[in-house]
């Protein structure tokens, strides 16, 4: 269904494109997600691992600042068409999302300290090494509350307002919304399970409360790509 063209700049897109371009960048954010994990940050030997796997940080480190365009940019771009059903909880979604870009960008800020941490803990004094020791510690509690926490949090908060619209306005079928929500309420549960250290990120734990999400959103994506947002024929960009 061609409907609705909300225009950006000189041009116009129809439903179908921006559904399109939504989709892909689903499919992008999953690969780059995927290769923004940096398991030496994550290890509990992390001040032995980081300096030892300094290309490992810094490429991931890399793939985390692509995260910060492609999700506020999915919020940007399905926006127009969002905002026609409910302009405060559409204004949610995309201020939920630059939240999350700002806790993500904190926790790019983050690594390079790592490498900095690793490598002054590789030659220091044994005298000086509990030092070491429990500015890392703080180090790595900050960064897991700005990456596992407050990135998580944000975008988790502002999906359930992105799903309500959709399940509201039928925009996919209700079970998709319903599953996305479901999906969204376990991971931001499994990040207060990091916090408290009760599982690990890089866990089977984990792996498995991320499934339901990483799927629903390959399902959205998918949906997005071939049948694109049910948006009526009447309604316009305001």
């Amino acid at each position: 269904m061609i409907v609705a063209c909300p225009t950006f700049g000189h041009m116009k897109y129809t439903n179908k494109q921006i559904s399109r371009a939504a989709g892909v960048l689903i499919l992008l954010g999953i690969i780059t997600g995927i290769l923004s994990v940096v398991p030496a940050v994550e290890s509990d030997q992390f001040l032995e691992d980081v300096s030892l796997n300094k290309n490992q940080v810094l490429t991931g480190g890399i793939f985390q600042f692509f995260l910060v365009p492609i999700y506020v940019g999915f919020s940007l771009l399905l926006y127009p068409i969002l905002r026609q059903h409910s302009k405060t909880l559409s204004l949610g979604f995309v201020g939920f999302r630059f939240v999350a870009a700002a806790f993500q960008l904190i926790g790019i800020i983050l690594l390079p300290i790592f490498i900095l941490l690793s490598q002054e803990y590789s030659i220091a004094n044994s005298s000086d090494i509990s030092i070491y020791e429990s500015a890392g510690d703080g180090l790595q509690l900050f960064r897991d509350l700005t990456n596992h926490l407050g990135v998580i949090l944000a975008t988790g908060l502002g999906n359930l307002l992105f799903y309500l619209i959709l399940y509201r306005e039928k925009l996919v079928p209700k079970r998709l919304s319903i599953w996305g929500v479901l999906g969204n309420i376990i991971i931001m549960v499994a990040s207060f399970l990091i916090i408290f250290q009760l599982i690990e990120v890089i866990s089977p734990e984990y792996g498995f409360m991320s499934i339901p999400l990483v799927l629903q959103e390959v399902v959205l994506a998918i949906w997005l790509l071939t049948k694109g947002l049910s948006v009526k024929p009447n309604m316009q960009p305001a």
